[in-house]
C-alpha cells in the first residue's frame, strides 16, 4: 500500500513505536522527552524564547483553541478565505460570536496585496487570520507580504502552517507572527492526532481569554512547563513525536527536509506535464501538487487506485482535481509509477 495523502508513507521505525510498551505519562522520562520536542520544535520553525502547546487533538481544535484564548481578546479579526480551511477560520469566529471579516481570495488563486493592504486599512483588525498554504487548493501565499501588511497596521498575525511546516522556508521571527499552528500528519510525517501551538516570546504575559476548559492555554502553559499536559494525553503519538523530531534533527534539520520535498514536487510536477494535467494554483506550495485531470465526478482516478493498486490519492472539490502531497516516504520511481497509474484510470 502506498499513500500519497497525509502524512504519506510512514518510516517502518517510526509506525514500530505504536507497537511497542509505553511509558507512564506522569513521571520525569515522559515530561523530559516532551521538554526536548518542545526545543527542537521551536529550533525548527525558528522561534527564539517562545513557547508551545502540544494538544491531543487535530488541527482544527488548536484553531479553535486560538480563537477560543486569543482571538476572542482581539476585537474585530480578518480572514484570508481562499478555500476549506481558511473559511474554517471565519467559521469558528462565527461560532464564538466574534466580529469578522471575510476576504474571500478565488479558489486557486493568489491574493491581491494592494487590495489588501486597503482593505487591512479601512477594516483595522486586532488579529488576521490565515494560512500560509491553502490545502484544498495548493496556493501557497506570501508571509512576507503578508507579514509587512499586519505591521504597517499593528495587526497580530495568526498563522495555520499545518501543510507548510518542513515543507517550505518558515521563520516565526523573520516575520513577526505571534501564534503558528501546525499538527503532526503534515511535514512531521507521523500519524494524525497532536496538533502544535507556537508562541512568540512577544505574547509572554499575555492576558488570554479563558473560554474553552481544554483548550486552555493557561492550564496547558503551566502544566507543560514540567513537560506535562493538563490532561491524558495521547500517548505513543508523544513518543513517536520525539523520534521524528530527533531523526529530524540528525538528519540536518528542517532545510534537509525541506529540499526533500521540493525534490519530490519538482518530479511529480514534470510528470503532471507530460501527461498534460494543469497545476491550477497561481503559486503552488511544494508540499502537495493539486492537478487538473479530465476525470468526472464519479472520480474513477481514485476508486481505481485503491481497488487496483491500494493506493491513495487526495480529491478535491470539483470534478477531475486531485492533489498528491510530496511529504512521507517517496522514491522517484514510486512517483513515476503513480503518474502511469493515474494515467490509467484517466477517461480518453
Amino acid at each position: 500500500m502506498h499513500s500519497y495523502a497525509f502524512p504519506g508513507d510512514i518510516d517502518p521505525v517510526l509506525m514500530e513505536i505504536g507497537s511497542q510498551p509505553f511509558l507512564y505519562m506522569r513521571t520525569q522520562e515522559f515530561s523530559d522527552i516532551n521538554l526536548e520536542s518542545e526545543k527542537i520544535l521551536l529550533d525548527l520553525i525558528h522561534c527564539t524564547g517562545g513557547r508551545t502547546i502540544i494538544y491531543t487533538g487535530s488541527g482544527t481544535g488548536a484553531m479553535s483553541a486560538v480563537v477560543e484564548n486569543y482571538v476572542s481578546t482581539k476585537g474585530k479579526a480578518f480572514v484570508i478565505d481562499g478555500g476549506s480551511f481558511g473559511h474554517r477560520w471565519w467559521d469558528l469566529c462565527r461560532y464564538y460570536g466574534i466580529e469578522v471579516v471575510d476576504y474571500k481570495v478565488p479558489f486557486a488563486h493568489d491574493i491581491d496585496y494592494g487590495d489588501l493592504d486597503k482593505r487591512v486599512a479601512i477594516e483595522r483588525p486586532g488579529v488576521f487570520l490565515c494560512q500560509h498554504h491553502e490545502t484544498s487548493s495548493g496556493q501557497l501565499f506570501n508571509l512576507r507580504k503578508i507579514s509587512d501588511i499586519c505591521h504597517k497596521y499593528g495587526v497580530s498575525l495568526v498563522v495555520d502552517v499545518i501543510s507548510t511546516f518542513l515543507a517550505e522556508p518558515l521563520s516565526m521571527d523573520e516575520y513577526g507572527i505571534d501564534i503558528c499552528i501546525t499538527s503532526t500528519q503534515k511535514g512531521l510525517n507521523i500519524p494524525p492526532g497532536l496538533s502544535v501551538l507556537f508562541f512568540s516570546a512577544n505574547l509572554d504575559g499575555y492576558p488570554f481569554a479563558h473560554k474553552g476548559y481544554y483548550w486552555d492555554f493557561e492550564d496547558n502553559f503551566s502544566n507543560f512547563r514540567r513537560g506535562q499536559t493538563p490532561f491524558s494525553p495521547a500517548t505513543i503519538l508523544f513518543l513517536q513525536l520525539h523520534a521524528r523530531l530527533k531523526q529530524l534533527q540528525a538528519e540536518g534539520g528542517e532545510s534537509k527536509n525541506i529540499s526533500d520535498v521540493c525534490h519530490r514536487c519538482e518530479v511529480f510536477r514534470g510528470l503532471c506535464r507530460k501527461y498534460g494535467w494543469d497545476i491550477l494554483a497561481e503559486t503552488p506550495s511544494h508540499a502537495i501538487t493539486g492537478f487538473q485531470t479530465n476525470d468526472t465526478a464519479e472520480r474513477l482516478i481514485f476508486r481505481g487506485l485503491i481497488d487496483k493498486y491500494e493506493t491513495f490519492i487526495m480529491p478535491g472539490s470539483k470534478p477531475g482535481f486531485y492533489r498528491v502531497s510530496h511529504m512521507g516516504l517517496q522514491t522517484d520511481k514510486e512517483l513515476y509509477e503513480l503518474a502511469a497509474r493515474i494515467h490509467e484510470f484517466e477517461p480518453r
